[in-house]
């Protein structure tokens, strides 16, 4: 691939997917691909797709819809990638819906997505490499793919593509993702990630280091490390060498000290160990923030969800959290309408969250997941003006909690990383301009 080509690339879904896309990007860029913002008329169209919930398919599906039909305006030559969960959990689905498509990448194979991208052009024909499922037609191709596998996407990372001209809208120029485990043992029965993103594997603490030096040392102010459970990482080289998760932290800590700024998501409450708190206490560059979701107050609806912790367990995590951090920002999630979910285990969940005082909490309403353990076993028992309902109950209950905490803020001073205007300054500063067109004609 040498000649200047473009390519679309959209993401949707959590920070792990903001990562994939920033290096399969990388990749495709030291390839020659530019990035446009052109859909119909970009040589190649990346789509990173989200399969926690159904309202991440749907979009999905719509923006296919999209090229779909489009058919006649967009390019003959064009091509289309699925990537990400959704084509891991629905391959076969999308083909069957969308004849638009010509590459499913799930994320354990995004080393080949240029390889499957040469197969297209040089057949035409679909290529699929999704875990444990290579088709035929693919091999070729696969064997003159240069990564050999996922790890040698993260150490070639490319360090250019944040600072790239075309790039600021996509990736920030000052913060960065760094994989530190990839997949999930912990089969919570709502969630699909285990079977789309595999079990979990760590990597080595020396080059999480490393590529931890190599931003800091490219412009980088924060770096946040990544995993779906991030804080049961633990790696051992079969020696005497093992890092956990906290001693990964001092690592990075002490032997970057170029970088300003330190933090992690997304922490299982279980794993955290108090080693991992009294390293965040005592290291003043690793920012005194902790996302820890609850997912539920109720301990008969942890259970269901296979989440492994009481509440009160959860709890004490929370108050050894703020005893040796009383400053600390803690961040939750919660789902509300899961199946059996009584109005009382609801009150639950909304004491844990005045208990807990998060700086911010993500509320889902529960959409069911094919695939997990909760499809067809637990029945989707709660009717959906209901989940509705406790959603934004729950959503008020916690802007009262974030406004008491930003109250409690005033006539403080904080140190703040920006980088650049927010979206609700450039959605005002495009309505004045649209405003003075207006009046000027």
């Amino acid at each position: 691939m040498t000649a200047r080509r473009s390519v679309y690339l959209e993401t949707m879904g959590c920070q792990m997917n903001a990562l994939d896309s920033e290096l399969a990007l990388g990749s495709l860029m030291q390839r020659g691909y530019q990035l446009t913002g052109d859909l119909l008329n970009a040589d190649l169209v990346v789509i990173n797709t989200c399969s926690v919930r159904q309202h991440a398919e749907d979009k999905v599906y719509s923006r296919l819809g999209q090229l779909k039909g489009g058919k006649q305006k967009r390019r003959d030559n064009q091509i289309v990638a699925v990537i990400g969960c959704m084509a891991e959990r629905d391959g076969d689905g999308l083909l069957d819906k969308m004849p638009q498509v010509d590459i499913l990448c799930g994320p354990s194979e995004l080393h080949r997505l240029p390889g499957l991208i040469s197969d297209v052009e040089a057949t035409r024909e679909r290529a699929i490499a999704l875990s444990g499922r290579l088709r035929d037609h693919t091999t070729s191709a696969i064997a003159s793919v240069e990564h050999e596998d996922l790890e040698a996407l993260d150490s070639s990372r490319h360090f250019g593509v944040s600072q790239h001209a075309a790039v600021p809208k996509v990736f920030g120029r000052h913060q960065a993702y760094v994989r530190i485990t990839r997949g999930c043992n912990k089969y919570c029965t709502f969630c699909v990630v285990p079977y789309t993103r595999g079990p979990e594997q760590h990597r080595s603490p020396d080059q999480i280091v490393e590529e931890a030096r190599r931003l800091a040392d490219n412009g980088v102010v924060e770096v946040t490390l990544l995993g779906q459970t991030v804080n049961h990482y633990h790696f051992d080289p079969k020696g005497p060498a093992d890092t956990s998760f906290a001693r990964l932290l001092r690592r990075v800590h002490d032997e970057v000290p170029q970088l300003p700024r330190l933090r992690f998501v997304t922490s299982y409450p279980r794993d955290f160990t108090d080693e991992a708190l009294e390293v965040m206490s005592s290291s003043p560059r690793i920012c005194k923030y902790l996302h820890v979701p609850a997912q539920s107050g109720s301990n008969s609806q942890l259970k269901r969800m296979n989440r492994g912790y009481s509440v009160e367990e959860y709890m004490g995590l929370i108050d050894r959290a703020r005893a040796l951090m009383p400053d600390i920002a803690l961040a939750g999630d919660m789902i509300v309408g899961f199946s059996g979910e009584s109005e009382e285990d609801f009150q639950k969940s909304l004491d844990l969250l005045r208990y807990c005082r998060y700086k911010n909490c993500f509320v889902f309403k529960y959409s069911p997941r094919p695939g997990t353990n909760a499809d067809g076993r637990l029945p989707d028992d709660i009717p959906e003006e209901e989940k509705r309902r406790r959603n934004n109950e729950m959503l008020a209950v916690q802007a009262e909690v974030s406004l008491a905490n930003h109250q409690g803020m005033l006539g403080r001073k904080f140190e703040v990383l920006v980088e650049g205007r927010s979206k609700a300054e450039l959605k005002r500063q495009e309505r004045d301009r649209k405003s003075t067109r207006l009046n000027s004609s």
